[in-house]
């Protein structure tokens, strides 16, 4: 299939030429001024190239490619114009970034090695964003595979932390929320380095000693040390190294990311733990929105309005085989050589069944494994497995 490009011209005579040019190689798509054309990558795109006219009433093409780059950062931009003094070039190449500079008239040839060479560039440009997506992707499961095997309760804790902020970012209607899961994920890696002895106290609930409580304290920073030099989780490692610092004097619109992302963090982890100690979610919620000076009540209020408890349970004991997501683990899975997998209280995800699978696959998994399933009269119940 041919690539697909983007004309933009005032001129419709002109448009119509080009299409006939280079209809035979490219698949190719005309808009008559800059609105439309906006409009047309709304609707028709992402385009390999967009090709703009610089002389153009009302929209000229520097300020339509320079909005291109916000909204289809990916598609190349090129600029066409009769007007070819050495100013406007630089003003095109620095407000629009653009990819080549062309002058009318344009000899057909050259037409289409330059918009060909835009569409090599953009498929650079889209193999190196997956591979850099996949690159994150594994480093992230990798890293969170090795929470779950070498500090199963961080990894319980993270679990319930990633359902709070997604919550939470989807209230408030935040862009990029992957950074803010992915950084809810990964929030207690730094526990890898912590004693087992420290963390067994620490979620129980028993107070730790002044050295104790330093190494702990200390473990959102090695986390994002661990985290800063992996591409595209700059951001990521910087949220978790904040997720203690209290909430910033500044109105929650203007924060920026990463300070944002420290304060829902806090909140998350906070509200977890004064659950973890059995205080009610409604008077958990109330001691966060008292205490403003480390908790912003917008994001406090946004949390507020998950559900936290079910209302119906059917209590089943399952085997591995028969987990499915949404089920709460009513006791510690362990492993049959004794280890601990995941501990009781944790909602059974994706991660969580991966992990037990191939446990299971390896060394084994004591089971049947007891559960609670909400709204069970909805789902499919295991007919040898239900207990009362």
């Amino acid at each position: 299939m041919s690539e697909k490009i983007l004309l933009v011209d005032d001129d419709p005579n002109l448009l119509a030429g080009c299409r006939r040019s280079l209809r035979d190689v490219f698949d190719v798509e005309t808009a008559e001024g800059g609105e439309k054309g906006l409009t047309l990558i709304a609707e028709k795109g992402p385009f390999s190239v967009i090709l703009a006219d610089m002389r153009m009433p009302g929209m000229d093409g520097v300020q339509f490619l320079s909005k291109v780059k916000d909204i289809a950062s990916d598609s190349v931009r090129m600029m066409l114009t009769g007007n070819a003094d050495q100013d406007t070039a630089i003003n095109a190449v620095n407000e629009g970034q653009i990819f080549r500079f062309l002058t009318k008239p344009c000899p057909k040839e050259v037409l289409i090695s330059t918009i060909d060479a835009g569409v090599k560039q953009y498929q650079l440009i889209i193999a190196e964003r997956q591979l850099l997506e996949e690159t994150l992707n594994g480093s992230v499961k990798i890293l969170v595979d090795i929470l779950s095997l070498i500090k199963p309760k961080a990894f319980g804790r993270a679990s319930r932390i990633r359902r709070y902020v997604g919550h939470i970012t989807e209230q408030l209607s935040l862009p990029n929320s992957w950074q803010f899961e992915i950084a809810a994920m990964l929030s207690q890696l730094g526990c890898v380095s912590l004693p087992d002895n420290v963390l067994d106290k620490f979620f129980a609930g028993q107070e730790l000693s002044p050295d104790e409580q330093s190494g702990f304290d200390s473990h959102p920073q090695t986390a994002g040390k661990l985290l800063i030099n992996i591409p595209r989780l700059k951001g990521v490692a910087e949220m978790i190294a904040l997720q203690t610092a209290s909430c910033p004097n500044t109105p929650l619109a203007e924060q920026d990311e990463i300070t944002l992302g420290g304060q829902i963090l806090k909140t998350a982890l906070d509200f977890d733990q004064l659950l973890s100690h059995g205080m009610p979610p409604d008077m958990t919620l109330d001691m966060l929105r008292q205490d403003k000076t480390s908790y912003d009540s917008t994001v406090v209020e946004a949390l507020a309005s998950l559900n936290i408890s079910m209302p119906e349970y059917a209590r089943w004991a399952v085997n591995v085989g028969d987990l499915t997501t949404g089920m709460v683990l009513e006791q510690n899975v362990l492993a049959e050589n004794g280890r601990l997998l995941v501990t009781h209280g944790q909602e059974v995800t994706i991660a969580i069944l991966e992990h037990l699978q191939r446990w299971d696959e390896s060394t084994g998994v004591k089971q049947p494994i007891r559960v609670a399933v909400p709204n069970y009269k909805d789902q499919n119940t295991p007919q040898q497995k239900s207990v009362a």
